[in-house]
């Protein structure tokens, strides 16, 4: 069964995290530390009194209500989605997935100017935002994307394409490789994939951004140590510290954003608040110990999108020894979380690859038929 959702945190859920914020027992920092030790303390004080003092959740909250809102339940597992039509009733469906330490929030930019062309599909991934936490062991990339198949199969689209970045990159890939017959294409705008020496002599750019890959491989960030190993032991102190949440997602952010396309406060902090309200950050982290690592093969058409300041960009010869690359592109400016940073570039690069795909692009029967949601 598909119901309608609709945002209400309690009141009282704010006052405590007004109240927790207000007592934050902060570290000491040494003079001139800059990043050199972690995330400065003079910059997470001012991202915490923003949130403690001007940040209103309530007119995020409400933002979030304007947009057509369901859950569902499968395998066991609420899932939440947003769920938007384009005024042609052909046009094709498209599920958009988000990654960590994303949400849902990371495409409300890209909503309206891709609703003109696709039947729009967002969920929240299970054990992150209001489609957690999970319960059980097993949720990784691959169960994702078999829920996936059976959402947009309850809203009663035959065909229809897939894009994603960071997990739901690999979530979308999963995707076509679980239901090609019904995936038309996958877009994304990351593809960290391992050195290939089958793929021959690459050019000195390719082989820096392999570099960049192997460098990520060999030594793997503390954050993902933690969330790949012990979920649980990093989960109490996020769930218990609003400021411990707080640096957690926005480390991220500033390390993975491109300078000249920041992400601005008051999204980062509806993020962090979302992760703080539904307490996910356990459930959220556990999918990277669930899933393997490595691409999964993946037979539909791909669209590759690749931004200057990702954490790695993405190599084509080794891409197209695994995938059937139909459309690359390069840009000079965005990073890691492009459908924030550089909305107008992301919007029109998945345009572009999935209305150049050959034939009819899908039949979207839910619009026709009027099925749920």
């Amino acid at each position: 069964m598909i119901q309608p959702f609709h945002v209400h945190v309690p009141q009282a859920d704010l006052d405590d995290l007004a109240d927790r914020l207000a007592r934050t027992r902060w570290p000491n920092e040494i003079d001139g530390a800059g990043w050199d030790y972690g995330f400065p303390l003079a910059r997470l004080r001012e991202l915490a009194e923003h949130w403690r003092t001007r940040y209103d959740w309530r007119a995020h909250e409400a933002g979030i209500n304007a947009i057509p809102q369901y859950t569902t339940e499968i395998d066991g597992q609420r899932i939440h989605f947003l769920h938007l039509r384009a005024d042609d009733p052909d046009a094709l469906p498209l599920i958009l997935t988000h990654g960590w330490p994303g949400s849902f929030l990371e495409f409300l930019d890209v909503l309206e100017p891709l609703r003109r062309d696709f039947h729009l599909v967002v969920p929240s991934i299970p054990g992150f935002g209001f489609s957690g936490p999970t319960r059980e062991r097993g949720w990784d990339v691959p169960r994702v994307a078999r829920a996936w198949a059976e959402l947009m199969r309850r809203l009663g689209y035959e065909r229809y394409g897939a894009q994603g970045g960071d997990f739901g990159a690999g979530i979308s890939t999963a995707l076509g490789a679980h239901a090609p017959d019904r995936v038309v294409g996958v877009h994304v705008n990351y593809l960290p994939l391992p050195p290939d020496p089958a793929a021959g002599p690459l050019s000195a750019e390719d082989e820096a951004r392999l570099d960049g890959v192997r460098a990520l491989q060999a030594a793997r960030p503390p954050y993902q140590m933690l969330q790949a190993t012990t979920p649980q032991t990093l989960g109490y102190a996020l769930t218990d510290s609003p400021v411990g949440q707080l640096a957690w997602i926005a480390e991220r952010f500033a390390h993975w954003t491109d300078p000249a396309t920041p992400v601005d406060d008051e999204r980062l902090l509806t993020d962090v608040t979302l992760y703080w309200l539904t307490a996910t950050a356990a459930s959220s982290a556990r999918l990277s110990r669930e899933t393997p690592r490595g691409a999964i093969p993946c037979p539909v058409p791909l669209g590759v999108a690749v931004f200057a300041r990702d954490i790695t960009r993405a190599v084509r010869p080794l891409a197209e020894r695994r995938f059937d690359v139909r459309h690359w592109s390069e840009f000079d400016r965005g990073g890691h979380f492009a459908g924030m940073e550089v909305p107008d570039l992301f919007a029109r690069d998945v345009r572009e690859f999935f209305t150049a795909l050959p034939g009819p692009a899908a039949t979207a029967t839910a619009a026709a038929t009027g099925a749920a949601a």
